[in-house]
């Protein structure tokens, strides 16, 4: 009987790596609904195969949704820029990956035909953001606009795209938006754009895992992220999720220790109390 539970033993250590429980996965929603789970979906079924690994997408509604689970425990791993202020990264999540995008800038944009050529033209109007855990959209944006001593009424899309048509609309004179976000959405939607104000460049958002999940899973994942690039089904599923967010042709996943993001740490040095 000992011998058999030996073998027993090192036949399970010769087995593919498999989770004992599934971990949730929530990415920053940035689009609407239907288009992140869209982008989405097959990435998490994809990278659940390879790495043996299962998660399950815990797909929020509005940007800020992602941080609420993060802070609640309720899910294990994230795709988002929101956890790299002092308070937050006390939590102990950890970038394992990132998506290869060219830098970043937050953006403070109206219609291309609008009157509106300066931001101190912006002063007492209504400006869009999709929410207030947007770092890229609302807290650089805003920050610009506070600096600069400007009083504008914030008016929060829950998304990105929720910010734009608003934007379309006529509901607000213009949006903090990513840069990344207002190029895809021009191409999906035919739409155009003035930059008024750009910040210094970002990285696009990070992979993270909670401290709660084992090292050997984590590994698993990122090493499924960072290998779809090199695996025909894997360029499929992101050439097609790419189209349809509109991101660069060559847009992949790639491994990360974190150092990239520095310059989110700076902005939390000097940003407003507020934007904390």
């Amino acid at each position: 009987m000992k011998a058999l539970a030996l073998l027993l033993a090192a036949a399970s250590l010769a087995l593919p790596l498999r989770a004992q429980t599934e971990y949730r996965f929530s990415p920053v929603n940035q689009a609407n609904i239907t288009t992140a789970a869209s982008y989405w979906n097959p990435i998490v079924a994809y990278v659940s195969e390879k790495s043996g690994v299962k998660l399950t997408l815990k797909l929020g509604r509005t940007s800020a949704d992602t941080t609420a689970y993060v802070l609640a425990q309720e899910v294990e791993f994230a795709f988002t820029n929101h956890l790299f202020s002092p308070e937050r990264e006390q939590m102990g999540w950890k970038v394992f990956g990132r998506r290869n995008t060219p830098a970043l800038h937050g953006q403070i944009v109206v219609p291309a035909d609008s009157p509106i050529t300066d931001l101190a033209q912006l002063d007492g109007k209504e400006v869009g953001f999709p929410g207030p855990e947007a770092f890229l959209a609302y807290k650089t944006t805003y920050a610009q606009l506070l600096s600069r001593k400007l009083n504008v009424r914030t008016v929060f899309g829950g998304n990105m795209d929720g910010a734009f048509a608003q934007l379309f609309s006529g509901k607000v004179a213009a949006v903090g938006a990513n840069s990344q976000l207002v190029e895809g959405y021009a191409k999906r939607e035919g739409k155009q754009f003035r930059v008024l104000w750009s910040s210094e460049p970002y990285h696009d958002l990070a992979l993270m895992a909670s401290p709660k999940v084992p090292a050997a899973h984590v590994q698993a994942v990122a090493k499924a992220f960072a290998g779809m690039a090199s695996d025909p089904q894997g360029r499929d599923i992101l050439a097609a999720g790419g189209k349809l967010i509109g991101l660069p042709a060559d847009a992949h996943f790639i491994a990360s220790d974190g150092h990239e993001y520095a310059a989110y740490r700076r902005f939390y040095q000097s940003a407003p109390a507020a934007l904390r």
